[in-house]
């Protein structure tokens, strides 16, 4: 265990050191090299399997993007989660996000499911599916078809699949918790990818999130929207959607006892777990955004509503403006004044206040004498915290985001060539 931190009630939360999906019981997983990326960091794996140990149902819920062209598994697995039928797993590709495929892509992702759900046993309606990378070029299905059964699933092999979902990452990105409540012990474990066309509108790139506690479905449902709300929603790298967006939680029940739903003593705190894995992950995502060199993490407070606070606070992090100054350590705080003013949320610009780090530059509509080379200062570390109060309420929202650097120019010029 790395850290604790507590959750309402005083339910203490253990962070576990190196865990990941497969950290909960009742999940098994893998990652192999079929050929499909030819980008990206070794260990280069681009297929993975995430699924049931001992193929037991599991109980999923999940979001997809809203963007209007989507890929063959989104619409795949809007099928599935709609239906609200367990599943027994999911498959992924990284490298190929088989969008704008036509028939034949479909064809392919059902494939897809139907070889993993032989392999791990399931039909191809319990199995989802997901792929990542490249629009518009058709999966190598010879290479898909061998590389799922050459996948070694097993206890240990979360890290293998957080990696097989990486594009542009630089790393892969995976936590896991612990928790007890009345004497049960419970897990929460996840990956997820993404680094570039990163402006989610429902969860993340990709964001695999597993528990081993039984939980009732439609209580699932609606704690992992609220859990997405705060999370994966509230970050940005570029202001794109992507058309594979996906963001999955699966629960095995593995650790027993009675289904957890809203009535549940263990509701609440694993409502937290979900919430605390997920803007880890989330924050994750934003830091490695490509080219990035900092996160930026923009607070709003003094919103008439959490929906206001919520549209400011992207609307800053997302400022191709608001990047630039903090990639050249610029202590332009008007930027900040202006994405808040534009974002269509309330603001009293003459009871507005700003601060860049610990430094306040405008207080209750009034620019301040702060040290304009400590607030460029601040601006210069791994982390730069800017906030900002609208003057009209009492709601608040945190959203993260990174700069804006030449490479990140470099990177996306070159992305298919």
């Amino acid at each position: 265990m790395t850290s604790s931190l507590s959750a309402d009630g005083g339910v203490t939360l253990d962070w576990i050191d190196g865990g990941g999906v497969t950290t909960p019981a009742g999940f098994v997983a893998g990652g192999t090299y079929a050929g499909i990326k030819t980008y990206g960091a070794d260990p280069r794996l681009d297929l993975g399997i995430l699924a049931a140990e001992g193929n037991e149902p599991l109980v999923a819920a999940g979001v997809f993007t809203r963007n209007g062209v989507t890929g063959h598994s989104v619409t795949h697995g809007r099928r599935l989660i709609s239906a609200g039928t367990p599943v027994r797993g999911v498959v992924v590709n990284s490298g190929n996000a088989n969008t704008a495929t036509g028939t034949q892509g479909a064809e392919d992702c059902a494939r897809m499911a139907s070889l993993a759900g032989a392999r791990i046993g399931g039909g191809v309606d319990e199995v989802l599916v997901g792929s990542t990378g490249v629009i518009g070029r058709m999966l190598p299905m010879d290479r898909v078809a061998e590389a799922i059964e050459r996948v070694a699933l097993s206890r240990d092999g979360g890290y293998e699949f957080a990696r097989a979902i990486m594009t542009t990452d630089t790393h892969e990105k995976q936590y896991a918790l612990r928790f007890t409540v009345e004497g049960r012990t419970y897990h929460v474990g996840g990956c997820a990818k993404g680094s570039g066309m990163i402006h989610p509108d429902m969860a993340t790139m990709y964001g695999f999130i597993t528990t081993d506690a039984p939980v009732d479905h439609d209580w699932l449902r609606e704690a992992w929207k609220s859990v997405v709300d705060v999370s994966f929603n509230m970050i940005d790298v570029d202001m794109d959607t992507s058309t594979s967006d996906m963001g999955i939680v699966l629960a095995s029940g593995a650790a027993g006892g009675d289904p957890i739903d809203a009535s549940h003593p263990a509701a609440e705190t694993l409502t937290t777990a979900l919430a605390e894995v997920s803007m880890r992950l989330a924050k994750a995502i934003a830091r490695d955004g490509e080219g990035a060199t900092c996160l930026i993490e923009v607070s709003v407070t003094g919103a008439a509503s959490v929906a206001d606070a919520r549209i400011a606070a992207r609307t800053i992090t997302s400022s191709p403006l608001m990047k630039t100054a903090v990639t050249g350590h610029d202590p332009n705080w008007g930027r900040a004044m202006m994405a808040a003013g534009r974002s269509g949320a309330r603001i009293d610009q003459d009871h507005a206040s700003v601060w860049i780090g610990p430094h306040c530059v405008l207080e209750d509509g009034q620019p301040t004498e702060a040290d304009l080379k400590a607030v460029s200062e601040a601006m210069g570390g791994e982390l730069v915290s800017i906030r900002v109060d609208l003057g009209v309420g009492e709601a608040s929202a945190t959203a993260w985001g990174c700069n804006l650097t030449h490479e990140y120019v470099s990177i996306n010029a070159d992305y298919t060539t």
